[in-house]
């Protein structure tokens, strides 16, 4: 719904002539660097001329005496929302997570303006499955203190304190350079990923899920250290991949695709059969996330390997049968 309510509107050759629009005078060195950043790896070979004065251009701009490019228009372009597009931010401001990354006056003036408009949709219109009950609870006022001191950190990469609770219920703490944010749709979750200092060095890397943060506070010192993202995850990366058997039933290839797209994967096809061997690597933290993204598929797929792997899915399709039949019995 999102893209095909803004792709036209605002679409990025739309907001790259806005953005060049915004200055009365420019220039052609300007221009090119401006498609060339913001566009696409192709739009530098045919959007400059649609800007600049010429035969194919859009008259956006006219030549002045010195080789500058001046505005045609009087004024710069202001954005205007229709009415599905506001009904659309009406919508999404109802959603608790979107005001963990707005401030209190942005949101009020917001639901000022928008208060005339109905909302698209709303929340409980929606079902979700496969998704744990314990989720974060956003609307918490030391949560979303927690969340903006911690998104800060991300930005600044700034060194700071944490004491949190582990998933066993442990009490730590420590010095954490936080690298990345990210929402796991399966747990309703905000974590962090992050590396743990001693003496201002790496001492591991690991994963703190923002609601269980107790208290955080911004040391004042930076990490200067360059940070690879890639190379982050690459220490996390287990040892052996998951090795998956997807059968073609119920569009099983096309649903295991698209639910695991955001993983490193090695493919491998069955011209006889149709289906698919796909070797999965993945965080070693994330392992029970994991199994339940593979158990949700049901019969369309089989874990063969490692063996590990396969006995933890066993025990866990024997506890939901067990717990199936105890239903049943009490009727």
């Amino acid at each position: 719904m999102m893209m095909n309510i803004f792709s036209e509107i605002y679409g990025t050759y739309f907001r790259i002539a806005a953005k060049l629009l915004e200055k009365q005078v420019t220039d052609e060195k300007t221009v090119r660097e401006t498609v060339q950043r913001e566009g696409f790896r192709d739009s530098v070979l045919f959007l400059p001329q649609k800007l600049l004065p010429g035969e194919e251009s859009w008259g956006l701009f006219r030549r002045l005496s010195d080789n500058s490019l001046e505005r045609i228009t009087k004024n710069a372009p202001v954005k205007v929302l229709t009415r599905l597009q506001k009904m659309w931010l009406r919508a999404k401001l109802s959603d608790p997570r979107i005001r963990l990354f707005m401030d209190e006056d942005t949101l009020t003036a917001l639901e000022k303006k928008l208060a005339d408009v109905p909302p698209l949709y709303r929340r409980e219109q929606f079902g979700f499955t496969d998704r744990f009950s314990d989720c974060d609870d956003f609307l918490s006022q030391r949560y979303t203190e927690v969340f903006r001191t911690a998104l800060t950190a991300v930005k600044r990469r700034s060194i700071v304190y944490i004491e949190f609770t582990s998933g066993h219920g442990k009490r730590m703490g420590g010095k954490f350079v936080l690298l990345k944010m990210e929402y796991s749709p399966k747990n309703d979750k905000f974590r962090a990923y992050c590396y743990l200092l001693r003496n201002d060095r790496v001492k591991s890397s690991g994963i703190i899920n923002i609601g269980r943060i107790n208290k955080i506070a911004d040391t004042g010192r930076v990490f200067r250290t360059p940070v690879s993202m890639e190379s982050y995850f690459l220490s996390r990366k287990c040892s052996s991949p998951a090795v998956i058997r997807v059968k073609p039933e119920r569009n099983g290839v096309e649903r295991f695709m698209l639910e695991f797209a955001s993983y490193e994967k090695h493919t491998v096809r069955d011209l006889e059969t149709g289906e698919y061997t796909v070797e999965l690597w993945y965080d070693r933290q994330d392992e029970t996330e994991l199994l339940i993204q593979l158990l949700s598929f049901g019969p369309v797929v089989e874990i063969t390997g490692p063996q590990h792997l396969r006995e933890q899915a066993k025990i866990r399709i024997k506890k939901q049968y067990e717990l199936l039949e105890r239903y049943r019995e009490e009727g």
